[in-house]
């Protein structure tokens, strides 16, 4: 066998040398023809239904779980769906553990900071659930929709309306979340707020009356309340969109990885086109979440 650059010589007779140099002239050998890319590792969940959560059987469902398998079809790449706690999702993605997130994660100027996000595929907004026909529940009120983004008399009255309605109550939210930044920044001088690391786990401190309310966006609370242990609670009072709830869920990327925010980008904007994007938001939510094409 003839080395172009170094002649023919037994391999035991190469020197070291020799050896890293043909290496760097012949460079890295092309990638056999055909060979598949690495499948895209996209994070979520699991513990945050009817976005994400873990079936009986064990598998991953839900419906983030659909649409990352319908926008993996439309940029035509392999994904593998991983389990992640949310408190760790940031990190575990700048460190390579994974390529995307998928987790009902808020696009907020503060997570920008550190990850990229695609464009929306879903804008939502918070409420409160308490227990029906209580003080409490009559303070706050009928459900009404307010932008923190308008600086508006009714958002003003709407958010005074909250403090003085949740005054000493505890209020249950998931760490690491825009809910707990809402509740942060409204409620922390008011009430004794209560972090949780799953959603599922307010929801058991709620209906065991260890809470007076607990903070979430409005399609986590509207699968709470279809549990039969929610019968007597109910969204009551201001629910509120924009400011430090953020402009909608998008796919957390790496700041480094535009040619991959651009596919999903791409993606979404075809799901969103197609109808593709309302029927599953419908299939899950039983409402169109969906944001503006």
């Amino acid at each position: 066998m003839q080395r172009r650059f170094l002649g023919w010589k037994p391999a035991s007779a190469i020197p070291a040398v020799a050896i890293l140099l043909g290496a760097f002239l012949l460079g890295t050998p092309a990638a056999p023809a055909g060979a598949q890319e690495p499948a895209l590792r996209i994070a979520t969940e699991g513990a945050y239904p009817p976005w994400n959560f873990t079936a009986p059987d064990g598998k991953l469902d839900g419906f983030e779980v659909d649409l990352a398998q319908d926008l993996c079809r439309r940029m035509q790449a392999r994904c593998n769906i991983v389990q992640q706690d949310f408190d760790g999702m940031i990190p575990a993605l700048n460190s390579g553990k994974f390529d995307a997130i998928m987790a009902g994660m808020s696009i907020t100027e503060q997570r920008q900071q550190a990850i990229a996000f695609s464009r929306p595929y879903v804008a939502l907004g918070n409420g409160i659930v308490v227990e029906k026909g209580t003080d409490l529940a009559r303070a706050l009120g009928s459900v009404q929709r307010l932008s923190l983004d308008d600086g508006s008399e009714a958002t003003k009255q709407g958010i005074a309306r909250i403090q003085a309605a949740l005054k000493g109550k505890a209020v249950g939210v998931q760490g690491s979340t825009t809910h707990a930044a809402f509740a942060e920044r409204y409620l922390a001088t008011v009430a004794d707020i209560r972090l949780y690391k799953t959603t599922e786990q307010h929801d058991l401190d709620l209906a065991a009356g260890r809470l007076d309310a607990i903070i979430a966006d409005s399609t986590a609370l509207q699968e709470t309340l279809s549990k039969p242990d929610f019968a007597d609670y109910a969204i009551m009072g201001p629910g509120f969109t924009g400011g430090v709830l953020g402009t909608g869920i998008g796919v957390g990327l790496r700041k480094s990885d535009a040619a991959l925010k651009t596919r999903f980008d791409e993606a979404i904007s075809s799901a969103l086109a197609d109808g593709t994007l309302k029927r599953l938001s419908e299939k899950w939510f039983k409402l169109d979440v969906t944001p503006r094409p």
